[in-house]
């Protein structure tokens, strides 16, 4: 990987500050309570450096070693039942993704059940069903319109009612968390990056169509991740490609981020996008690895939000040039972490042995505490309601 001198001060740069900030008190705690469906963190918080309590947060970091737990801030693309029976058994990752490039009979064949199996704890299995464009299950439960289009055809209420029935047929193959919606407030062209994949270019409506996703997806069970804060719409080009920049923070602040501000509350997830942004992000560290966008988007007072409590999750750090121009994965998944992500995701397994290897280091010369870690894990575990009986 190409690493020029400024690319790796910066990436020194934003570790150093996520160092210094991992365990600070704008970090929710993992004492929050459960949402009733998908285990997304609700209510009220005590400081990140309150030991854990006792009794079911104890017992389930218990069950985990230091690189199981670390394995469980990891989500990974898996080419088949055999490649995710290994990785999870092996590494006990948090999550598998299933790509465009994965072998279907994975899902609704009960090859799931097995994979499933192998995990100590719950086992996230996610995919990108956008709809349009970006629909990697149309094959097993029929194509749906773009985001674009369905604002400009149905009524919020009718989206939702259509979004229960494909809710349902993807938790009957096995998915449980959704990369959905998308909340990017654009007038891009269609076949731009985000173009048709963004509701409006009105964040009222954006906000309107999303919250009847994420309402929907709910009332069936399957988890939901917003994307890409904090806001890729007005981006200047495709992060799969390069290095996209954003207008700066105050501009971005009326539109871009409104969506994520009005639906911060509403149990979904959260992606951040490869995003440099001006008066926000250091030079050449993007949103997905930057410490200033964590703590943002944690504390919610730099763009009026009330604060985040539930899970971050990265975009795609393997296979998206915004990223891997400037880093190797184990580089990447480190930042990210230590910037306070609680779940790296990238499209493959290969490197999952090396990637744990480097955060194990992490842990042991203190770039990343236990505590920090901990927290993630439990974060990731009421996500995927792992804690709900307790």
């Amino acid at each position: 990987m190409r690493k020029t001198p400024l690319v790796m001060l910066a990436i020194l740069a934003a570790v150093a500050t996520g160092c210094s900030s991992g365990d600070s008190s704008s970090a929710p705690s993992p004492s929050a309570t459960l949402g009733p469906t998908t285990g997304a963190a609700t209510g009220a918080t005590t400081p990140a450096t309150s030991p854990v309590k006792r009794g079911c947060d104890a017992d389930y970091l218990a069950k985990l070693t230091l690189r199981e737990k670390l394995g469980q801030l990891l989500t990974v693309g898996v080419t088949g039942a055999d490649d995710a029976t290994n990785v999870v058994r092996n590494s006990q990752v948090g999550g598998i993704f299933v790509g465009g490039w994965t072998d279907k009979s994975l899902l609704g064949s009960g090859l799931i059940e097995q994979v499933k199996a192998v995990a100590k704890v719950p086992l996230m299995v996610t995919i990108d069903e956008e709809g349009g464009r970006v629909s990697r299950a149309k094959d097993l439960i029929g194509p749906a319109p773009s985001a674009r289009a369905t604002a400009q055809t149905m009524t919020a209420q009718q989206f939702h009612d259509a979004t229960v029935t494909r809710g349902r047929a993807l938790k009957d193959l096995g998915v449980t968390v959704d990369f959905a919606p998308d909340v990017d407030v654009s007038s891009q062209p269609d076949d731009s990056v985000i173009g048709d994949r963004s509701f409006s270019d009105d964040p009222a409506v954006v906000t309107e169509f999303a919250d009847a996703y994420i309402r929907a997806m709910k009332e069936v069970g399957v988890g939901t991740v917003m994307k890409h804060f904090p806001g890729h719409g007005s981006g200047s080009g495709d992060s799969h490609t390069g290095a996209v920049r954003t207008p700066p923070l105050s501009q971005l602040q009326s539109v871009d981020l409104a969506p994520f501000r009005n639906l911060i509350d509403s149990g979904a997830a959260v992606m951040v996008g490869h995003l440099d942004v001006p008066d926000l992000t250091t030079p050449d560290v993007p949103a997905s690895i930057s410490p200033q966008v964590m703590s943002l988007l944690r504390d919610g007072t730099g763009y009026g939000a009330a604060p985040f409590q539930g899970p971050i999750f990265t975009d795609d750090l393997g296979g998206m040039a915004a990223i891997t121009s400037r880093m190797s994965i184990e580089d990447a998944v480190e930042a990210a972490l230590v910037a306070g992500a609680d779940s790296a995701l990238w499209i493959t397994t290969d490197a999952v042995p090396q990637v744990l290897d480097r955060l194990e280091q992490a842990v042991s010369n203190g770039r990343l505490s236990t505590a920090r870690v901990d927290e993630s894990v439990l974060r990731m575990a009421r996500y995927k309601g792992a804690l709900q009986t307790c």
